[in-house]
Formats: C-alpha cells, structure tokens, sequence
C-alpha cells in the first residue's frame, strides 16, 4: 500500500493546536481495498486535527459524489455525499493492551510512534457517508427519479402478487382471530 503514504500524517512535527489537511479521492485511492458497489468517485476530505499533548481530536468532513445503482430500478444515479465523523486517537505506552472494542471512536498509538495514516478512516467514512438504501431521487415536481418502465413494471408485479391467495397467510389469520 505504498500509493497511501500521501495520508501519513507526520505528527511529531506538529505544534498543539488545530492543524487542517484535505485530500482529493478518486477510484483510484480505493484500488486498494478492492471491488466497490459504488464507481466515479470524487471526493474531498477535510481533515481538521487538534494536538493535545497526549491525544489528537479528528474531525473528518466528507463532501463529493459517487455513482451508485438505484435499489429500485437498477440504474446508474449520482449520489452527493457531506458527512462528518469524529475520531479521538490516544497515545500510549501499550496501545495493543487497549481495547479499541469497547469505543470504536477512539484510536490507540505507541508514544514512540511519528507519523499517523488516516487512509483507513477515509475509506471506512466514505463507505459510512454511502446510505444503505440507494434510490434515485425525486425530480423537482416530486416525481421519481426512477426508470418510468421499470416502475411500470414492478407496480403490475405488485398487483399480480396481491391477486393471489397466500396459502401461508391464510392458516396464520386463523390465529389472528383467536
């Protein structure tokens, strides 16, 4: 992984206080982590860092946008992503002592340690800012950014799944009336 050396964050240098860094991510960034369900992606990241003597508050802001495949239709929509998360990373004398399990939000590094790679948080946040539920949205009079035929489609299956009788359902209103 050596293309994520440009998120190496050289800390010992750095005087306390608030310190802001942005990165520009493309597909290529995620080439390292393997197949996406997501493609085109143009991202920024602002990253705002606050040395503390024995800790680093990070807050990372996630703007840009990816295309996605609607859950609905199937077709390629762009999808805006803006999220914020927060990362706290502690330093310590044994940071594989320290149970990250217990607050995902904070992060443990040895006091002997110079530099600090927040690649890995990049990829999860981007991920994170990715809804699970990918819907083309609305148009501005309020009607779906779907394919029409599909839509079409899948109303008619509707229908033809409510004429039919369910044997399941049937046995089970039986209990609904006792």
């Amino acid at each position: 992984m050596k293309a994520l050396r440009q998120f190496d964050i050289a800390f010992v240098g750095l005087k306390p206080g608030e310190h802001t860094f942005e990165y520009q991510i493309t597909d290529s960034f995620f080439e390292n982590y393997g197949p996406q369900d997501f493609s085109d992606c143009n991202a920024t990241v602002k990253l705002l860092l606050d040395k503390k003597s024995n800790f680093f508050l990070l807050k990372f802001e996630i703007g840009g946008k990816v295309t996605v495949n609607c859950d609905r239709c199937g077709q390629p929509f762009e999808l805006q992503l803006w999220d914020d998360f927060d990362q706290v990373v502690k330093m310590v004398e044994n940071p594989d002592e320290m149970k990250e399990d217990e607050d995902p939000d904070v992060a443990y590094i040895s006091k002997t340690e110079s530099h600090l790679n927040v690649a890995e948080w990049i990829y999860e946040f981007i991920n994170l800012s990715i809804p699970m539920q990918r819907i083309h949205p609305d148009d501005s009079t309020g009607k779906s950014g779907c394919d029409p035929k599909v839509l079409d489609m899948l109303d008619q299956m509707n229908r033809q799944a409510g004429d039919k009788d369910n044997p399941i359902w049937k046995d089970l209103d039986q209990f609904r009336q006792n």
